[in-house]
């Protein structure tokens, strides 16, 4: 059973910059499609980023493009999500998901699309 496990988050500043990293066990990573997501209270769980497992394939969340890169390093089975000029309404808990035994397509951005998650990291953005 994969398991997923982020670090990484804290609280910044507006303008600042964060790097979110999620690090999977498993033997076949390369071929995981990535996401990451963002909860925040009272609102739904929503894809900020995702990355299939070659790279070559990338989504991001209109409100995050240009200012938030996925990455993923296969060899340390870890996927990463950097974030700079942070805003505070990128507050949030984020998670790193993946579900081994679906390919890139059009639920790679929605949370059903995913079946394993980790437990989230809190990012907090103070204006």
């Amino acid at each position: 059973q994969v398991q997923l496990v982020e670090s990484g988050g804290g609280l910044v500043q507006a303008g600042g910059s964060l790097r979110l990293s999620c690090a999977a066990s498993g033997t076949t990573f390369s071929s995981y499609v990535m996401g990451w997501f963002r909860q925040a209270p009272g609102k739904e769980r929503e894809c900020v980023a995702a990355i299939s497992g070659n790279s070559i394939n990338i989504y991001y969340k209109d409100s995050v493009k240009g200012r938030f890169t996925i990455t993923r390093d296969n060899a340390k089975n870890t996927v990463y999500l950097q974030m700079n000029s942070l805003k505070p309404s990128d507050t949030a808990l984020y998670y790193c998901a993946t579900n081994p035994a679906r390919p890139w397509g059009v639920s790679s951005w929605y949370p059903q699309g995913y079946d394993i998650w980790g437990q989230g990291t809190q990012v907090t953005v103070s204006s």
